[in-house]
Order: structure tokens, then C-alpha cells, then sequence
């Protein structure tokens, strides 16, 4: 399958910023879409005529078969994190094989599988199985943790806590994540079974975001690292549910057990330009 006006294209999560970013692009390019998104009325307005809304969410098989009628190539954002996270996106993709999509482009994790430190890599990779197993076509992008948030999991008074100890990552600015989906999307028969691991072009430590990101915006920042027993004990208040607080906590294990460092060339290779950096995505660039 290669892009050409008869190709529809079907994107997801177009009122985030990863789905966002990546309608926004097709736009740029003058390529009509069809948004999927929950909500009507917050599906962004794009300058391009040719592109329509359909309303559905994942676990509604009628409402989401309906919405992709007619789509070619879909893209797939992950669900919000939730206990049955895996279950919305088997009813998604089957509804996307009854509504007869050829090809699937799903935003997944590094690591993905049953073995995975992080747990929500667990479900990205119960994902994965699931799309290869319906028959489409698929290209997975394995994202790294995005650069943007980083400096975000620190609480109130600037610390990031948690158990990672001097454990490295390759995390990834979300503007590179659309950079390469739009372009999968638009060529993706020259995608078709690929598995592209995107990440940053270095490795950092939370110690360096928190002084790389205090540096580049003048909030003092701080990284703690907590034993895993500690890292439950502080997220206790919260009342988060225990699949959130694990996946929270094995956020920082999966780091600290190297899940995360592996450093990959295929930003790079696929859009022609190196990785933003940290500092990239904190002044806008």
C-alpha cells in the first residue's frame, strides 16, 4: 500500500498531543484524514477540506466498526492507562478488521512484552500480539519515555522520586514520535511488519534531567532515589489504584534495570534529521 488520495487514512487521539501532532502534519502536507476521536467537540479544525470526524471509543464494537468503514491505514494511539487497557484494544482492533483496515501503525513502548520490568510495556506488547494476530498489515513504533514529561514527575517542591539509582534512558521528544508516524502514514507499504524502537540520540540519567531541566528553565529540580519499597510507601496518598501505583513505580525499576538505554538510529534514518534534545523540547523547538 502506498499513499495516493484513494488511500484513507484514520487517526487517533487527534486531541492529544502525539494524534495531534500527527493530524497536524498530514494537514501540513495537504493530505485529508479522518479523525477517530471520543469527544466531537474537542477534534481540532485543520485547513484541509478533506478532513472528516468520527466518534467512537475503543471497547464500543458498533460505534467503532462504524467509525472506520472505509479506513485503509489507521493509527493507532495506545489507550489511557486502565485496568482492562489491553481488553479496549482487542475490541478496537477487531472492530478495525470487520471495518476492513488493511494496516495498522501502533504507538507501542520499548520492551514491549510479558517480561518487561515497566508494566504497562506488559500491555503494549499483549497489544502487539493481538494486531499480528488479526492478519492487517502493522508497524509498531516503540517509543522511548517522552523528553517533554520528564521534568513534569516532580512534585510540588521539584523533586523526581523514585527507584532508577544511576539507570539510563533514550527518552524521545513526542514531536519526533509524530514526525515519524506522519511519515509512516503517508508511505506505509514501505513500513509494512517493521518495528522502528524510537528514542532519543543520548542516554540520560534522572539525575541529568533534573539538572539539564533546571538549567533550561530556572525551576530548581531534584532526583531522589527511593528502594521500591519506599517509592510505594510515598505514592500511598494518592488512593491510585495498585495497576497504577505499579506501573508507576516499575516506570523508574525499568530504567534502573537498563529496559530503556538502548540508543536507536531510526529517528534519524526516517525523517533525515537528528532527535530533539532535552533542551529541544523545553525552548519549543
Amino acid at each position: 500500500m502506498t499513499d495516493s488520495p484513494t488511500v484513507t487514512i484514520g487517526v487517533t487521539g487527534a486531541t492529544g498531543h502525539i494524534g495531534g501532532g500527527v493530524a497536524s502534519r498530514l494537514d501540513a502536507r495537504g493530505r485529508g484524514f479522518r479523525m477517530i476521536v471520543r469527544d466531537a467537540t474537542r477534534a481540532p479544525s485543520f485547513d484541509s477540506l478533506d478532513v472528516t470526524v468520527s466518534v467512537t471509543e475503543y471497547r464500543d464494537p458498533h460505534d467503532a466498526r462504524a467509525a472506520l468503514e472505509g479506513v485503509d491505514v489507521l493509527f493507532m494511539v495506545s489507550a489511557a492507562e486502565s485496568d482492562d487497557r489491553v481488553a479496549e484494544h482487542v475490541q478496537f482492533v477487531q472492530s478495525a478488521v470487520e471495518a476492513g483496515v488493511g494496516h495498522i501503525v501502533y504507538t507501542s513502548f520499548v520492551g514491549a512484552g510479558p517480561d518487561a520490568a515497566f508494566t504497562l510495556a506488559r500491555d503494549h506488547g499483549e497489544t502487539e500480539r493481538a494486531i499480528r494476530a488479526s492478519g492487517v498489515d502493522y508497524t509498531f513504533l516503540r517509543d522511548n519515555f517522552y523528553l517533554d514529561l520528564l521534568p513534569h514527575w516532580a512534585d510540588e517542591n521539584g523533586v523526581i522520586r523514585g527507584p532508577a539509582g544511576d539507570g539510563r534512558m533514550a527518552a524521545v521528544a513526542r514531536d519526533d514520535v509524530a514526525d515519524v508516524a506522519a511519515l509512516v502514514l503517508l508511505e506505509p507499504g514501505e513500513h509494512r511488519g517493521a518495528v522502528y524502537e524510537i528514542t532519543g540520540a543520548e542516554t540520560l540519567t534522572f539525575t541529568d534531567v533534573a539538572r539539564r531541566a533546571s538549567a533550561a528553565t530556572g525551576r530548581p529540580l531534584t532526583f531522589v532515589n527511593e528502594t521500591v519499597d519506599e517509592a510505594y510507601a510515598s505514592r500511598a496518598h494518592y488512593g491510585a489504584p495498585a495497576f497504577m501505583v505499579d506501573a508507576w513505580v516499575s516506570t523508574y525499576t525499568g530504567v534502573r534495570d537498563g529496559e530503556l538505554e538502548r540508543v536507536t538510529e531510526d529517528v534519524e534514518r526516517l525523517t533525515g534529521r537528528a532527535p530533539r534534545t532535552l533542551e529541544d523540547v523545553l525552548a519549543g523547538r
